[in-house]
């Protein structure tokens, strides 16, 4: 048995989530971890209101804190290190706290200031994402780049899972998409409830404002392979890839891919919800999956890790 670690990304969020993990670990999301980012962390996870709570600046840090808890929950239990980890978009930068590339803290200050840079970059454009139903990955890539070749901006975003296909682009590219899906080869269209067009182009603003922080942040070697989700390979630098993934696709599914073909066969989603377990599920069938989002799976899990 050989596992990986997956962690989540923005739109696992809830109010109330992982109450076990703020009652436990005050020592990660509580006093000190309010004191980083300003405000308290703590109290919107558990208290909302909602509409704050999926703000990008908010989620972000909240997703981030609950999963390394999780996270640290299993790592004291299991007795096999893992051999790979990833995350889906933000949950690359719990990976690589996970991997111990940074520690905690700064983990914690840099993912706010990502999600401040998002939300900031959001706000230049009228923009969003849509799913595309009943679609593959060529016919997304051909709809995107015609619609560039035509004067639009649409591209990739996210290429999740065997028929989840993610694209972003302009507010009117997204209604035309909506619009002309099913003569476009395409099933539906669905448009999602975010802010902006996250991992393309229009977060260009946003990798440049990210740019100091990276540099900033003291950064090692990942201690296990940490797969980055524009290259689906293990991150040789993690500062560019987590620059360039604010603009590239997430390549999720090719990222699971290459694990199974490095001989992993057990994933293990940490975090809040269980999206990426559905996702490993989906593109590995053949995989065993777990899932932690509480601190008892966290000690169940570890174990049975430890025994197999």
């Amino acid at each position: 048995m050989t596992y990986a670690v997956l962690f989540p990304g923005q739109g696992s969020q809830s109010v109330g989530m992982c109450p076990d993990v703020r009652t436990e670990r005050p020592d990660l999301l509580g006093r000190a971890a309010s004191d980083v980012l300003g405000w308290d962390l703590e109290d919107l996870i558990a208290n909302g209101p909602e509409d704050e709570l999926i703000r990008t600046d908010h989620a972000q840090p909240a997703l981030y804190a609950t999963a390394f808890a999780l996270w640290s929950e299993l790592n004291a239990v299991v007795t096999v290190r893992p051999a790979a980890a990833a995350g889906h978009s933000l949950g690359e930068y719990t990976a690589l706290a996970a991997a111990e590339s940074f520690r905690y803290f700064d983990g914690l200050a840099l993912v706010a200031k990502r999600g401040a840079a998002m939300a900031d970059a959001a706000s230049l454009a009228e923009s969003g994402m849509a799913a595309l139903l009943g679609a593959d990955i060529e016919t997304a890539e051909r709809v995107a780049a015609e619609r560039r070749d035509s004067g639009g901006d649409l591209f990739v975003a996210n290429i999740n899972a065997p028929g989840q296909i993610v694209v972003a682009g302009g507010r009117g590219d997204i209604e035309w998409l909506e619009t002309n899906a099913r003569d476009l080869g395409i099933r539906r269209a669905v448009k999602l409830k975010v802010a902006g067009a996250f991992h393309s182009p229009f977060m260009a603003s946003a990798a440049d404002a990210l740019d100091d922080a990276l540099v900033q942040t003291t950064m090692q070697a990942p201690i296990f392979d940490v797969y980055a989700n524009v290259t689906a390979a293990p991150t040789g630098d993690p500062r560019t890839t987590l620059r360039d993934q604010l603009t590239g696709p997430v390549r999720f599914a090719e990222t699971l891919e290459a694990m199974a073909n490095a001989g992993i066969d057990t994933f293990v989603h940490v975090g809040a919800g269980d999206v990426t377990a559905g996702l490993a599920k989906r593109t590995i069938t053949s995989a065993r999956v777990y899932t932690v989002s509480t601190i008892d799976e966290a000690r169940e899990v570890g174990l049975t890790l430890s025994v197999q």
